[in-house]
């Protein structure tokens, strides 16, 4: 046979979660070709020698922000260097497919802390569709880098249909012809291949903009009718509905869960933000695990998303969506725009009370520990204070309360205070089980938004390193295999998409792991400009040891660390539409065994 590329002795793991081996792999017109134990190399123009390596499907993104960088920058390379080949977009109610420029700016730019005006500019710019289908083409009419797969997002439908601010008034409901667009929009988006919807009912996402800045987003304002039609429509086509709980309401994460069963009905495939070991909830995570277990057992499709490292965020001042969830936080980051107004309201002692006590009130559901002994400062003009907590800094202060030492450097020093602390999952026993749970998927990253806030584009190379190590030290949790498969195959089944797969006739996306460089490099602190967004520095992820290649559709878009000159000239990712594998799982896993004997 021919080959465009081979890969030569690397240990391939399949994505199924079976056996892996070293194997020789055969490439060519985009896909897998032939796995086998002997020589495939005679006359290949392009060998690739992976030895001592791991060989294992891209991997796939299920939880990003990327779909306005994908109209600007559509290479998206900083999930490609680090092996995800497949990224879903349309997260969080959000999606581009029906707001204009200014509702999407309005509707991004405060949630997901990507600026407003870049937000704008590039839809207004590049926004030449009406329809799922001409947004799909506009797509695979750019230089895509990765697969890209995507939600239709409830707050883009509602505010598209009803306007901006009529869906973001409670008293407001949609008219029936309303309700009948909306519906419309579902089906056609479904039809034309996006894996299902994202709602969310989370309180503290907000929006940006001055015609109705700080209210909530547009989904947040649906009551059970809209809903429950919108959801009958996924569960008669099996498609996904993603959503986040209001965490502030016990009785909707209740019910959000619950959802999934169907009992008289058909199941609906859920997929629900998230579960995490929460600093400021410790007891909360021991629930989800099992929850979702006694869900799936009677019946449900649920699963929870999760980022399986330490969720460790920055702040730039006090510009952090953790002060959305509640009121003095809120008010804040409503004045972000107005620096004047807002640092007279920090330095206002009225003010100041209500801080405190929301900063003391440790009850009830939340994200953020609120604790300032727990908050590293990394970078301020006053270099007295860096490497200190805003705790030791009122205690240096002469007893200062931490939120007051707080806020006086944030009105001295606005965003030149930089500041860190992990919210969750912190416990790397805690971290090791929930890897285990089938009910909890591995795979939340939010690349894309929080620029300046939080960099996890390679959470799968660290979820590996964790499992790498662990059986280095002799303590195994769970084998390469799974942890692979999890990644992978696991997440692109549920989600009924072509990837995460290496097999026989499977699409060429692979990524090839030096498992030696799984190390600290993996955790380092980076950051990178953002041309696309008038050069704004973002924090980003750099290990371009650990990833030896990385390929899409079987063509080489990073080599030892650096792009090739595919990227962001030509495209080799594609629009993944959900249902559009080409031969049954089964097949599939007939091939691996076959290339296995071989």
């Amino acid at each position: 046979m021919n080959f465009d590329t081979v890969i030569r002795n690397g240990r391939w793991f399949d994505g199924t979660g079976a056996a892996s081996a070293i194997r020789n792999i055969g490439i060519r017109d985009g896909h897998v070709v032939a796995i086998s134990a002997q020589p495939l190399d005679d006359g290949c123009p392009d060998i690739i020698d992976a030895c001592g390596k791991w060989v294992l499907p891209g991997l796939v993104d299920i939880h990003t922000h990327y779909d306005i960088e994908v109209l600007a920058a559509p290479a998206l390379s900083e999930s490609l260097r680090h092996g995800v080949t497949t990224v879903l977009v349309g997260s969080c109610s959000l999606s581009t497919v029906h707001v204009d420029g200014a509702d999407a700016g309005d509707l991004f730019g405060r949630v997901e802390a990507i600026p407003r005006e870049h937000v704008i500019t590039t839809i207004d710019q590049h926004k030449t569709w009406s329809t799922c289908e001409q947004y799909i083409a506009a797509l695979e009419a750019r230089p895509l880098g990765p697969n890209c797969a995507a939600f239709i997002g409830h707050s883009d439908m509602r505010a598209a249909t009803m306007g901006l601010d009529r869906s973001t008034r409670p008293e407001v409901r949609p008219t029936k012809a309303e309700q009948s667009r909306m519906e419309q929009m579902l089906a056609e988006a479904l039809e034309a291949g996006f894996v299902g919807m994202s709602s969310q009912q989370l309180l503290f996402d907000k929006l940006d903009g001055e015609a109705c800045r700080s209210r909530t987003l547009p989904s947040t304002y649906a009551k059970p009718r809209e809903l429950r039609r919108l959801k009958s429509i996924l569960r008669r086509t099996g498609r996904v509905l993603q959503a986040g709980p209001d965490i502030q309401n016990p009785l909707d994460v209740t019910s959000q869960v619950l959802q999934s069963l169907g009992i008289v009905r058909k199941p609906l495939k859920t997929s629900l933000l998230a579960a995490a070991d929460v600093k400021a909830n410790p007891l909360l995570i021991s629930a989800m695990g099992p929850g979702a277990r006694l869900v799936n057992m009677l019946g449900g499709d649920f699963r929870w998303q999760h980022l399986p490292v330490p969720f460790e965020v920055y702040a730039d001042g006090i510009d952090l969506v953790i002060f959305e969830e509640f009121g003095s936080g809120a008010a804040a980051m409503h004045l972000k725009e107005q620096v004047a107004l807002r640092n007279e309201m920090l330095r206002d002692e009225e003010y100041r009370r209500r801080f405190r006590k929301d900063y003391d009130n440790k009850f009830g559901l939340r994200v953020w520990h609120r604790d300032f002994f727990d908050a590293e400062i990394v970078e301020c003009p006053d270099e007295s204070v860096i490497g200190k907590s805003f705790g030791q800094v009122g205690i240096d202060h002469g007893g200062l309360h931490p939120v007051d030492a707080f806020l006086d450097l944030v009105v001295e020093h606005g965003t030149a205070l930089r500041w860190r602390t992990t919210v969750s999952n912190h416990r790397p026993e805690v971290l090791k089980k929930m890897a285990r749970q089938p009910g909890i998927q591995m795979g939340f990253s939010d690349a894309g938004a929080h620029l300046r806030n939080m960099a996890f584009y390679n959470f799968g190379l660290r979820l590996l390193r964790h499992v790498y190590d662990a059986q280095k030290a002799g303590t195994p949790f769970m084998t390469t295999e799974e942890a692979v498969h999890r990644l992978t195959g696991e997440l692109a089944d549920w989600y009924q998409i072509d990837a995460g797969h290496l097999r026989i006739g499977d699409r060429a996306d692979l990524v090839i792991i030096d498992p030696e460089r799984l190390d600290e490099s993996l955790d380092s602190y980076h950051e990178e400009t953002v041309e696309q967004y008038g050069g704004l520095s973002r924090m980003v992820n750099r290990n371009d040891d650990t990833v030896s290649a990385v390929f899409v559709g079987g063509r080489a878009v990073f080599l030892d660390g650096r792009a090739t000159d595919l990227v962001g000239a030509q495209r080799t990712g594609s629009f993944l539409r959900a249902n559009s594998a080409t031969r049954a799982a089964a097949d599939g896993q007939s091939s691996s065994l076959a290339a296995l004997r071989m």
